[in-house]
């Protein structure tokens, strides 16, 4: 646009200009009006063919782009010497997105005495502060993982269903998970209902229109009946995180029987979500026919500290030999991703060993910060699966 008006400038001073000039040469009137009449001409004439002629076209273009390009470029340099603010969602780059899910659970965990401690009267892990980060690592810095406040969160979660189904473990990530979303007067009594025996619980968030439900089940077969429900109303939650293993350890403790169920749990989501039954490392293989599917998670089981069990038919069956033939039954049944398996793992035994047993009071059920820093890992893998950060 702007070398058009630049030539048309210069069409009209020469116009304007060349017949004064020969004008002030003495020449006569008639000679001056007609050199002045066929010059207008030849340029009119000129202007009105110049699409025609290639060479001056792109002449044309190439002042018009240069100029429209520096413009921009100059209002691009100053619009992101800014500062965006931490509500800005800012696009992933794809090849960071599969190095940066493998480093999610880098984290390292500061667990010291409180300033009222005394080592003689208490014994329990309330008396000890917990804090975590993740590593310093260049590697774990580059991914820019974000404890995240509470209306990233409502921003990230809103409008949606999200369900824990599993064990007490995973009732504990789903109090977890309310604590970043609620106050805390009303997170008072929410952990009253929520921590009725056996039952399970349903919660609205009005203000970010996310309704969260935790299912109490136990049993990988209370899991697949979950789903097959799932299925039967063709109605999906849009999270789901799923546990188990503890009560089987204690109840039946068979892990060969623990991977068969987990098995049957497995083939059952690939029936359920609406893409290909095969998975790659970062989910649906390439070519599957996906239009929705629910963010899947795996709630592994915690380090068990047997010494602390509170009963002795717990320490007699959930030793830490036992509880390995468990894990091991869970990468054998292909649930993970990184098995080729729908489900997102975390790795709560990692979390629950490297914050130690002063996070325990029972050997088996961790202080709430514990599967806080779980629910922080399964936000940021959740901005990893959409490109994107806040």
């Amino acid at each position: 646009m702007l070398g058009a008006v630049q030539l048309g400038l210069l069409a009209a001073c020469v116009v304007l200009f060349v017949p004064m000039g020969m004008a002030g040469w003495h020449l006569s009137r008639n000679k001056v009006l007609f050199f002045s009449g066929a010059l207008f001409i030849t340029l009119a004439v000129g202007v009105h063919l110049t699409p025609y002629f290639p060479s001056v076209s792109d002449f044309v273009t190439s002042v018009s782009s240069s100029s429209s390009s520096s413009s921009s470029s100059s209002s691009s340099s100053s619009s992101s010497s800014g500062y965006g603010g931490a509500d800005d969602v800012v696009l992933v780059d794809d090849n960071d997105r599969g190095s940066c899910v493998s480093f999610l659970h880098e984290i390292d965990w500061e667990v010291k005495p409180s300033m009222d401690f005394d080592p003689l009267v208490h014994k329990n892990s309330l008396n000890y502060n917990k804090s975590w980060s993740w590593r310093r690592s260049s590697s774990v810095e580059s991914c820019e993982f974000q404890r995240l406040r509470r209306h990233h969160v409502s921003d990230l979660l809103n409008g949606s269903w999200v369900m824990v189904a599993g064990d007490s473990q995973a009732r504990i990530f789903a109090m977890a998970l309310l604590g970043l979303v609620l106050d805390s007067e009303r997170m008072e009594s929410v952990r009253e209902s929520l921590f009725k025996r056996h039952s399970n619980y349903h919660v609205v968030v009005a203000e970010m229109g996310m309704k969260l439900d935790f299912i109490w089940a136990p049993y990988a077969t209370n899991l697949t009946n979950l789903v097959m429900e799932f299925k039967e109303n063709h109605v999906y939650p849009d999270l789901l995180v799923m546990g188990c293993g503890l009560w089987h350890m204690l109840h039946i403790n068979n892990a060969s029987d623990f991977g068969a169920e987990l098995g049957v749990l497995r083939n059952s989501v690939a029936s359920l979500l609406p893409i290909s039954a095969e998975f790659g490392s970062d989910g649906p293989v390439t070519g599957s026919v996906s239009v929705r599917s629910p963010h899947l998670f795996w709630l592994g089981m915690p380090t068990l500290v047997n010494s602390m069990l509170n009963t002795e038919e717990k320490k007699e069956k959930m030793t830490d030999l036992v509880r390995v033939e468990y894990e091991r039954e869970v990468e054998r049944s292909n649930m993970l991703r990184k098995f080729g398996g729908p489900f997102q793992l975390l790795d709560m035994g990692s979390l629950s060993w490297n914050c130690g047993n002063k996070c325990t009071d029972d050997g088996m059920h961790y202080d709430l910060v514990v599967y806080e820093a779980g629910v922080h890992i399964l936000l940021n893998a959740l901005l990893i699966e959409s490109n994107q950060k806040l």
